[in-house]
């Protein structure tokens, strides 16, 4: 099945739009996991088994990951494992933001599709099309391409105008009517900035869109959903990771959040 039909599903399943990002900051942990051989690994699965029930997706963001050398990368290999042995349903994403030329990204694809075995991967659209092919051409993966993110600064390049838009419409004008030919790419638009997320609904038209910003970013659910939604009440897949994963009931935060996302999703 294709990834984004499997997410779809996945969806349907369990009612839910909810991302929830294993961003297993080392730091962070309760002191507890700590003092485990393998912390963030312990860390994850407890995350995994409290929230799997309310999400549809989870998203690792290499940098907590990559930080802590050979142990950290080990650990989430060993996260995926577990995920792909417990939930193969759920949809992953790997927040690397990747982008270089063809040949350099070859070996990202092998390492990130072929290797971990996530789903999906979050990448950089500045060095154009050609160069992201290897990931393109793979129609059974995903390619998340970065279009208005989630952060303040966000508008410095993106808001840049060409051609009388701003940079950020031409990124979702062009993934979704000449990169998409595998049907196999979604688009970064963070909840921080509803109107621009409701101006890429309007430009992609099903098209599933990851949207960051809620929670600790202080994106608006209301708002977010309002905007974002597409004919089929979904196309949106819609992360938090700090407000659930460092709550002291991950699991009541998720379902909360999953249950606040349906309130206005089925209106």
């Amino acid at each position: 099945m294709n990834p984004i039909d499997r997410y779809n599903s996945c969806v349907d399943e369990i009612n839910s739009l909810l991302c929830v990002g294993l961003d297993s900051d080392l730091t962070k942990l309760p002191q507890e996991f700590q003092t485990m051989s393998q912390p963030q690994l312990a860390f994850n699965r407890y995350i995994i088994n409290e929230t799997h029930k309310y999400a549809a997706a989870y998203k690792l963001n290499l940098a907590f990951y990559e930080s802590r050398g050979e142990s950290g990368i080990t650990e989430l290999k060993l996260t995926m494992d577990y995920l792909h042995k417990k939930h193969p349903e759920i949809f992953t994403i790997c927040d690397a933001k990747r982008a270089d030329i063809g040949n350099t990204n070859a070996g990202y694809v092998t390492a990130f599709f072929d290797y971990f075995g996530f789903d999906a991967i979050t990448l950089h659209p500045y060095l154009g099309r050609e160069a992201l092919q290897p990931f393109l051409v793979r129609y059974d993966k995903v390619s998340i391409i970065l279009c208005r993110t989630s952060n303040t600064g966000a508008g410095e390049f993106q808001d840049l105008i060409s051609n009388e838009k701003p940079l950020w419409q031409i990124v979702a004008e062009k993934v979704s009517s000449e990169w998409n030919e595998n049907q196999n790419c979604m688009l970064v638009v963070g909840a921080t900035y509803p109107a621009e997320l409701k101006k890429v609904r309007e430009i992609t038209g099903d098209m599933t869109l990851l949207v960051p910003g809620i929670g600790a970013q202080g994106g608006d659910v209301k708002a977010a959903v309002e905007a974002g939604l597409n004919s089929e009440k979904k196309g949106m897949i819609i992360n938090a990771a700090r407000s659930i994963i460092f709550a002291k009931d991950p699991g009541k935060e998720a379902k909360k959040l999953r249950d606040e996302i349906n309130q206005y999703r089925n209106v």
